[in-house]
């Protein structure tokens, strides 16, 4: 998948050395390649200023010191941007919003000038741009265009107090529908959900007030690229009911699909094959000896029976990267369709890799 993004011309935002590797060995070159990131060790400093990188994006005054001296030790000269964090609601779910006060990420909106003075100062850094991440699946053009006037003031007062800012790199991740992915007169009638934007919208709403900067600018487009790309295929174990309830026992869990166990995530799962128009409202459950292993709750759903294989849509993005051995089950295969090309790009995990 990397590869492909890779040669239609995307470039790479990573947050973790292993990250760097993988854009590095899939044909990103060394120029389009941002490392974003709170917690970046000395080690991955260095290996992002040894493989010459567009720019290190700084999150705080110790960390400017860190990168300021890795760099003297290699005796090099750090590109850099400032992550600033605007304090803008993004109305996106609490543990995806990223530029809020109360949000581990970025330098508060006050002390960016200071700082920005501070990296300018120190002689192994060269200050290239700003850096803002709202928050990721938002689904409103409001706060992005908010998040864009914020920048371009900001490098306003920036270029004002001699700081040469030349580069911007915007984000967050444009939102996708996850409700109402598909839809067909046999399926369940979905609840209602936010209207997702087409993402022309989002590029038009903050595009002519960043392109005033006379700024180079990056977008981070986030989980559109991949997530409608992506379903997850699983079959029906069993249906069973407890009086209270009726469970469809599938053998996808949380350990495949950690999203509705971690945020609530809504994913709307269909049968592969329509067979029957009668729905039921039934809990979709997996394998994992944990309560919270669920794809559905309370869902109304094609009445299924064993054997029946399910579609868990909009499934490309934070799927199969958040997978895990829990409960040593194997991770699945990954399996590329394009047109009537069809292809395995990631074998099924085998017992022997458990080790």
């Amino acid at each position: 998948m990397l590869k492909i993004l890779a040669q239609e011309g995307a470039g790479a935002d990573v947050v973790s050395a292993g990250e760097l590797y993988l854009a590095l060995k899939a044909g990103f070159s060394p120029d389009t390649i941002t490392f974003a990131g709170v917690g970046k060790r000395d080690d991955e400093i260095e290996y992002a200023l040894k493989n010459d990188i567009f720019s290190i994006n700084a999150e705080s005054s110790q960390e400017l010191q860190v990168i300021s001296l890795v760099a003297l030790r290699l005796g090099k000269k750090a590109r850099i941007s400032l992550r600033v964090n605007p304090d803008i609601d993004a109305q996106s779910h609490p543990y995806i919003t990223t530029g809020l006060k109360q949000n581990k990420f970025g330098i508060p909106a006050e002390e960016a000038l200071k700082l920005f003075q501070y990296a300018g100062s120190l002689s192994h850094l060269e200050v290239i741009g700003v850096h803002a991440h709202i928050g990721s699946q938002i689904t409103k053009v409001e706060p992005f265009v908010e998040a864009a006037a914020f920048l371009a003031n900001l490098v306003k007062s920036l270029r004002e107090a001699g700081l040469p800012i030349n580069h911007i790199d915007f984000g967050g991740g444009f939102g996708v529908q996850y409700i109402n992915a598909l839809a067909c007169e046999g399926l369940p009638k979905e609840p209602e959900g936010v209207a997702v934007p087409p993402l022309h919208l989002f590029v038009e709403g903050a595009l002519p007030v960043l392109k005033e900067t006379g700024c180079s600018l990056w977008f981070e487009p986030g989980r559109s690229i991949v997530a409608n790309a992506g379903i997850l295929l699983t079959r029906v174990l069993y249906t069973k009911e407890n009086g209270a309830k009726k469970f469809v026992v599938v053998d996808a869990g949380m350990n495949d699909l950690l999203r509705p166990s971690l945020y609530n995530a809504y994913h709307q799962i269909v049968p592969l094959k329509l067979q029957t128009y009668e729905c039921e409202k039934v809990d979709v459950v997996g394998p994992i000896c944990e309560t919270g292993d669920y794809l559905a709750r309370d869902r109304s759903l094609n009445k299924s029976k064993r054997n029946d294989a399910l579609a868990v849509m909009t499934a490309g993005a934070y799927g199969f990267s958040l997978s895990s051995n829990y409960n040593a089950r194997l991770r699945p295969a990954e399996i590329l369709v394009n047109g009537d090309k069809v292809r395995v790009i990631r074998d099924r995990q085998t017992m022997d890799q458990l080790q």
